[in-house]
Formats: C-alpha cells, sequence, structure tokens
C-alpha cells in the first residue's frame, strides 16, 4: 500500500463529557464523531476508525460512511493501544493522518496542509495557528514500529518529542485544528 491512510481516533471514553460524546450532536444533528469521520474521509479516502469493542452502532455508522473499522479491546487503557492498534490494521501505508473524534471542525485546508507536508517527504507533520500545535498529526511510515508499540494515554506525543528534527509545522488558518469538545460547556 503506497498511500497515506487516515487513522480516526473514536475509541474514548469521554469521562470529562459526562456522556458519550461521540453522538453528542452537532448544530445540524450530526453525531460528533460522525462529522470528524466525514471530514477525514474527504482528505484520505482510505480511513480507519478505531473504536472500543461494544461499539456496534458507532461501528455502522462510520462503516455506512466508508471507513474500514477497528476494535480495539484495549481502548480503555489510553490512546496510545487505540492509535496502535489503528496503525496495525494499516501497516502497509505510507503514512498515517491521525484525528481525533472530538475534533469535528477541522478544515480540508488543514487535513491538506499536513499530506501535503508528508508528500514532500515531512517525517512528522502537524498543524499549527498563531504558533500553537493543533491536529491532525501525520506520520511517515518510517514511524510504523515506533507508534505499532505505543500504550497508555500518550498517543503519538512521545514519538514528537523524541524526533523534534523531523517535525514539520503546517501554518494555517483553521481554528478547527485547536478545537476539541471534551466537556458540554465547550460542545
Amino acid at each position: 500500500m503506497s498511500e497515506i491512510v487516515g487513522i480516526l481516533l473514536a475509541a474514548g471514553s469521554s469521562r470529562r463529557f459526562g456522556s458519550d460524546k461521540r453522538w453528542h450532536r452537532l448544530a445540524d444533528g450530526t453525531p460528533m464523531s460522525v462529522e470528524a469521520g466525514r471530514r477525514l474521509l474527504a482528505a484520505c479516502p482510505h480511513s480507519v476508525a478505531v473504536l472500543r469493542p461494544d461499539d456496534s452502532e458507532l461501528a455502522r455508522a462510520l462503516t455506512e460512511l466508508g471507513m474500514q473499522v477497528v476494535f480495539c479491546a484495549e481502548a480503555v487503557g489510553g490512546m496510545g493501544h487505540s492509535l496502535a492498534a489503528g496503525i496495525a490494521a494499516a501497516q502497509e501505508a505510507k503514512g498515517w493522518l491521525v484525528a481525533l473524534a472530538d475534533m469535528p471542525g477541522i478544515a480540508a485546508t488543514s487535513y491538506r496542509a499536513v499530506l501535503d507536508a508528508l508528500a514532500a517527504d515531512a517525517g512528522i507533520a502537524r498543524p499549527t495557528l498563531e504558533g500553537q500545535v493543533g491536529h491532525p498529526v501525520g506520520f511517515a511510515a518510517a514511524y510504523r514500529e515506533e507508534l505499532r508499540s505505543l500504550t497508555g494515554d500518550r498517543g503519538g506525543k512521545a514519538i514528537i518529542a523524541a524526533h523534534p528534527a523531523a517535525v514539520v509545522d503546517c501554518p494555517v488558518s483553521d481554528p478547527g485544528i485547536l478545537f476539541d469538545i471534551d466537556t458540554p460547556a465547550v460542545a
């Protein structure tokens, strides 16, 4: 597989939200995680959603969008497990564009900026807005084994910290790269 694959991390437990935020309805009625998946798919037509094993309804909704679904029994242990499961499901990819289900407002231009940086041989790429780092984050295939061995709740941050010279920041004008919905007050 020579393409970059999208990975939608959607296996979180929504502890701070108080209910399953992945189903939180946006202003147009679309569930947050479905909108995040739709936007990722628009940028990466081959995308994988990582869910908990009991997420059959969400799996159905994301499959209907065109996403491949992977269940991660270890997701309760943190985002690192979920990311590792997504990478394992698309391990032959040229790279991965990692998006979060609680960030449904990322613009197409932001996804494209990160994808363009990966296509230009960036090892790790991420969008920035006025110096603030956001999502999605792209990783080249060189980081496959490090990504597959992640555990705990740190996700890709440890890899980024270990390889600062490989990071390409992609300035964008999109506040959606910084806006995650963690509490009902933010929604």
